[in-house]
């Protein structure tokens, strides 16, 4: 059997070798972490390199989505309602009534008829809700100019529990969508759009029906 002879010494890098390539080590690390992790991660581009390659575009639009997550109650994860249909009902047997007072939805006032406009930059969304009673309906039409967008219709009830999830319809560059939405529950119920094109895209809605108030929320 043969043994693989052991270095001699010599041959061993000395302690001056080691820290130098420490050294070299960290800095290719640093420069990586300055030109690639931080614009793709965090929309930071201190060297420039991000903008050129359009890592900073994705690492913007990573810190974008990530604030409307923190910033919103309603989960948009496909299969999401399912799960959180369940969960919610599990979470609100166990846990007591919160003590804040409700808030009082307004009277419906039927017959109402208005148009909103919202203008969409590369990346950026908006979000439009209706104030609706349950059993109310609304038929609406909504079309964009300059592009498509990606959309998702839902609710959220008043005083919604966390991750609570009720959803109308969605769907991915699409210019255009009409019908009749009846809302589910007490609360505020409308679309959330997303830009995910080059150029700007505007979003008109109408909205003809039983509801108090329509406003952008996002």
């Amino acid at each position: 059997m043969y043994n693989t002879d052991l270095p001699t010494r010599a041959e061993l890098p000395t302690s001056r070798q080691l820290v130098r390539s420490t050294v070299i080590a960290a800095a290719v690390a640093g420069a990586l972490l300055v030109a690639i992790v931080l614009p793709s991660e965090y929309g930071i581009d201190p060297t420039g390199i991000g903008r050129v390659t359009g890592l900073a575009e994705m690492g913007a639009i990573k810190v974008s989505l990530a604030s409307e997550a923190a910033a919103q109650t309603p989960a948009t994860a496909p299969g999401a309602a399912a799960a959180s249909a369940v969960s919610t009902a599990r979470v609100a047997a166990a846990t007591p009534a919160p003590s804040a007072p409700s808030v009082v939805a307004k009277p419906v006032v039927p017959g109402q008829s208005q148009q909103m406009t919202v203008t969409l930059k590369p990346g950026q969304a908006a979000e439009v809700k209706l104030d609706m009673r349950k059993g109310a309906k609304v038929a609406y039409r909504w079309e964009t100019r300059g592009g498509t967008v990606n959309y998702d219709a839902h609710g959220d009830p008043v005083q919604a529990p966390a991750g609570f999830y009720h959803g109308y319809g969605k769907g991915r560059e699409v210019s255009s969508d009409e019908g009749t939405l009846e809302a589910a529950f007490d609360g505020k119920h409308g679309w959330f759009w997303r830009n995910r094109s080059k150029a700007e895209v505007t979003v008109t809605l109408k909205a003809d029906g039983e509801y108090t108030a329509i406003k952008r929320v996002l």
